[in-house]
């Protein structure tokens, strides 16, 4: 299979990390220059770099989103989440036009989503991306299968 990814691989939403960090360093030096410019005492001053470094946080948090796959399985990294799977637990991956991620249809019958394939600002990697994470998951299911026979 040729749309198969060498493991492990990482699969991010590469643009809106980059926005969101980016946004969330100029907004934390906005909010602390200004704090400087002011005539604030320490208390006050201190209120807005630490103000500033709460949404640098908040932005960082929602910018470590990821899927990894390696040999063993995925670890699905979401923004207050981390969740270790078997290849084996991953029945479908899954990207419906409209969906705003990726989600995984697990063998316990419930469903997880995999923030880090999102198709928002693009599309076609996103599209790729769970493509290429549904191959693996076949592959691995293929190759489990013939184990159990063999």
């Amino acid at each position: 299979m040729s749309d198969v990814p060498t493991l492990p691989v990482t699969f991010r939403p590469g643009h809106t990390r980059a926005i969101l960090l980016t946004a969330g360093v100029v907004i934390f030096l906005v909010i602390s220059g200004i704090a400087m410019l002011l005539e604030l005492g320490p208390g006050e001053r201190l209120s807005f770099v630490v103000t500033g470094a709460l949404i640098f946080w908040v932005l960082a948090q929602l910018a470590r989103v990821k899927v990894v796959a390696d040999e063993s399985g995925v670890t699905v990294v979401n923004i207050a989440s981390r969740r270790r799977l078997d290849w084996a637990e991953i029945v479908q991956v899954n990207l419906r036009p409209g969906d705003p991620w990726v989600f995984l249809n697990l063998s316990d019958g419930t469903s997880l989503p995999a923030l880090g394939i999102q198709p928002g600002l693009a599309k076609q990697r996103a599209i790729a991306d769970a493509r290429a994470l549904r191959a693996l998951a076949e592959a691995r299911s293929a190759a489990r299968q013939a184990q159990d026979q063999g």
